[in-house]
C-alpha cells in the first residue's frame, strides 16, 4: 500500500484481518495509508468509491472475513456498476485449520471466499503465501485501473498476515507495471462515423460516463462546437457544462425525435436514452425515428459479467466502436476537420444550428430559474428552492457537489462547469451509498479549500446513519443538506402507480413507505454522532440563514455540518 501511495485504508476492525491493521497502525505509522474508521463496511467501501471518482485512483477498503464481505457486497455492485476502481482487501482463515479457535474461525472461513463477490468484481485473488503477496498486490491494482475500471478483491489468510518474515520481501518496480495505454479507435470506423456526423441534419449527442476521464470533457466541447452539435448529459458523471449553449439535458424530446444521427458517448443503457417508460405497465416505447443513424463509442463490451444484467438491452448500433473516449474523441474531431475544409455555406448552416440551440438553452434556464424562485412563497419547501437556496449560498465559493442532485434542480440551476463539480450517481442504484460516498469525495479533497456538498436523501442516510459518526471522528468537512421527504418516495410512487392500475386507494400507497410516527429527527441523530446540526427546517424562509450558519462551521472549524431540511417529496 504504501509502494502505492496510498492515502486511506476504511475498515470496520475484523479479528481477520488484525495483522494488516497493526502493521498499517504500528509498522507504517498509521501514514499512507491511514485508517478511515466506519461501523460498517457497506460504507467503508463507498467511502472508497466516493474517493476514488474524487481523486482519479484507488485506495483501499477492508472487510472481515465472511461476515464483513457480505456487508460489504451491496456498495461493491455499487462500484462494479459504476466502473470505479477499488482495492478491497479481507482476511479469512487461517486456512490452516490445526490453528483454527474452535467455532468463531471455523464460520468464518470460506472456500473460496472471493466467490461471494466474483460475479461483481473484475477480479480476486488469495494469495498462497507472503512471497505470492507482492505480484497479487500489483496485478489487482493494475486490473483495477485498466480500463475499464473496476472493484478487486484480495483476500488474504490470517496464518500469512501474522507468521513471523522469515526472508525479506521485494517490492518489484511499480513503473513496469502500470496500466496499458488506452485502447484507440478503428480508423476506418472513426471515418465512417466522422462522415455521418459531419453530413448530418439533425446530430445528438448522448454522454453518460465520458467525463470519468475529465480531461474528455473538453474533447466534447471541441466536437459540439465543431458540428453544432446538441448534447445530453445522462450524469453517470460530470460530462459537458450545464453554462454551454449546446447543452439540453433535461429538454431534449424533441431533438430526440427529430435526430437522424445520434452519436453515444460511454452510455451503459443506450436504449433507456431512447426511450419512454409507462410507470404503470413498464412498457417501453422508442422517442427516436427508426431512420436515426447510431455511433456508439464505449468499453462496454469489454467487462460483461452473466450474473447480472447491468450490460442492459442489446441495442442496434450502425457504427459500433470499441474505444477509451479519452483517445478516440481527439482523433475523431481531427478527422472531422478534414472532411468540413473550407466549406463557408456548411459553415453557416452550422452556425444557424447553433443559434436555434442557444435560444432553446437560454430559454429553458431562464424557465428553471423563475420556477425555483415562485416557490419562495409556498408554506412548505420544494426540491427546486432547496436547490435554488442551497446554490446561493454556495455558488460563490469553490464547490463540489459530492452526491445527490435535489431530483435533478442541482444541475437545473448551478452552475456546473469544472469536472471535479460533480461526481456521479452510485452506479447500482443501492440504497445507502450517498453519505459514505460523499465522506469518500471530502476526503479527497481534504485541505484544498472546495466547499464539499452532499444533498442527502433521507432513506439512504436511515440505511447508513453511522457514517456520520466516521465525518466527525476524521474531521471532514462537509456540509449535508437532507432532503428529507420522509418517505421511501420511490417504492411509494410504485404503489400509487400499481393502485391506479388496479382501481385501488391511493392513498394506502404510504403505508410501508413513510418514515414518519415518529418522524426521524436527522439533526438530533447528527448532533448524537457528534456532527453540528440545523433544524428540522419547514418554512422556507428559514433555509438560507441555516444553510449559512452550517457552512460557517465547515469553513472555519473545518468539521461536518447537517441541515435537516424537511421538502417536498419531488
Amino acid at each position: 500500500m504504501k509502494a502505492f501511495d496510498i492515502e486511506y485504508a476504511a475498515f470496520n476492525p475484523g479479528a481477520t484481518f488484525r495483522g494488516i491493521h497493526d502493521s498499517i497502525v504500528n509498522f507504517g505509522g498509521n501514514y499512507k495509508p491511514e485508517v478511515i474508521f466506519c461501523c460498517h463496511e457497506e460504507f467503508s467501501v463507498a467511502i472508497a468509491h466516493g474517493y476514488a471518482k474524487a481523486k482519479g485512483k484507488p485506495m483501499v477498503a477492508i472487510v472481515h472475513n465472511i461476515v464483513g464481505l457480505q456487508h460489504a457486497s451491496m456498495a461493491i455492485f455499487n462500484a462494479w456498476c459504476d466502473r470505479v476502481p477499488i482495492i478491497v482487501l479481507g482476511g479469512t482463515g487461517p486456512m490452516n485449520t490445526t490453528r483454527r479457535r474452535p467455532r468463531i474461525d471455523w464460520i468464518h472461513t470460506a472456500l473460496v471466499q472471493g466467490n461471494q463477490v466474483r460475479d461483481y468484481v473484475k477480479w480476486d485473488d488469495q494469495p498462497y503465501n507472503l512471497a505470492s503477496v507482492p505480484e497479487s498486490f500489483v496485478r489487482g491494482y493494475r486490473i483495477a485501473t485498466t480500463e475499464p475500471t473496476a472493484p478487486v478483491y484480495i483476500n488474504y489468510d490470517a496464518d500469512i498476515q501474522e507468521d513471523t518474515v522469515k526472508e525479506p520481501i521485494e517490492i518489484p518496480d511499480l513503473s513496469r507495471f502500470a496500466p496499458p495505454a488506452p485502447v484507440q479507435a478503428n480508423p476506418e470506423a472513426l471515418r465512417r462515423a466522422a462522415k455521418l456526423l459531419v453530413e448530418a441534419k439533425s446530430p445528438l449527442i448522448i454522454a453518460d460516463m465520458l467525463g470519468r476521464n475529465p480531461k474528455t470533457v473538453d474533447s466534447l466541447i471541441e466536437l459540439a462546437e465543431l458540428l453544432a452539435i446538441p448534447v445530453i448529459d445522462k450524469g453517470s458523471r460530470f460530462n459537458f457544462p450545464n453554462t454551454h449553449p449546446l447543452d439540453v439535458t433535461g429538454g431534449a424530446r424533441e431533438l430526440l425525435q427529430q435526430a437522424d444521427v445520434i452519436l453515444a458517448l460511454d452510455v451503459p443503457d443506450l436504449y433507456g436514452s431512447l426511450t419512454t417508460v409507462s410507470k404503470s405497465t413498464r412498457a417501453c416505447e422508442y422517442v427516436t425515428s427508426p431512420s436515426v443513424k447510431f455511433i456508439h463509442i464505449s468499453m462496454n463490451d469489454m467487462l460483461v459479467r452473466s450474473w447480472a444484467g447491468d450490460y442492459q438491452v442489446l441495442q442496434a448500433l450502425d457504427i459500433p466502436i470499441s474505444a477509451d473516449t479519452s483517445v478516440a474523441l481527439p482523433e475523431l474531431i481531427q478527422i472531422c476537420r478534414q472532411m468540413m475544409g473550407s466549406d463557408g455555406k456548411r459553415k453557416a448552416e452550422l452556425q444557424g444550428r447553433f443559434s436555434a440551440i442557444k435560444e432553446n438553452h437560454e430559454s429553458l434556464r431562464a424557465k428553471w430559474m423563475a420556477d425555483a424562485r415562485a416557490k419562495a412563497g409556498h408554506k412548505e419547501i420544494s426540491t427546486a428552492f432547496l436547490a435554488y437556496e442551497l446554490g446561493e449560498v454556495i455558488k460563490k465559493e469553490d464547490w463540489v457537489l459530492v452526491n445527490g442532485s435535489s431530483n435533478g434542480w442541482a444541475r437545473r440551476l448551478w452552475d456546473w462547469t469544472k469536472p471535479y463539480q460533480y461526481l456521479g450517481t452510485s452506479g447500482g442504484a443501492g440504497v445507502g451509498y450517498g453519505m459514505s460516498a460523499a465522506i469518500g469525495g471530502a476526503l479527497a479533497h481534504l485541505g484544498s479549500g472546495k466547499v464539499c456538498v452532499d444533498i442527502q436523501a433521507d432513506g439512504d442516510l436511515l440505511m447508513t446513519s453511522s457514517s456520520l459518526w466516521t465525518a466527525a471522528k476524521h474531521k471532514i468537512p462537509l456540509l449535508i443538506v437532507m432532503h428529507n421527504n420522509q418517505s421511501f418516495y420511490n417504492s411509494e410512487e410504485h404503489g400509487i402507480e400499481v393502485a391506479k392500475f388496479r382501481k385501488r386507494p391511493v392513498e394506502n400507497a404510504g403505508i410501508g413507505t413513510h418514515v414518519d410516527d415518529p418522524a426521524v429527527n436527522f439533526a438530533k441523530v447528527a448532533e448524537g454522532f457528534g456532527v453540528h446540526s440545523e433544524g428540522p427546517i419547514h418554512n422556507p424562509a428559514d433555509l438560507r440563514p441555516a444553510l449559512q450558519r452550517a457552512l460557517k462551521v465547515v469553513q472555519e472549524k473545518k468539521l461536518p455540518a447537517l441541515v435537516d431540511v424537511i421538502a417536498e417529496v419531488r
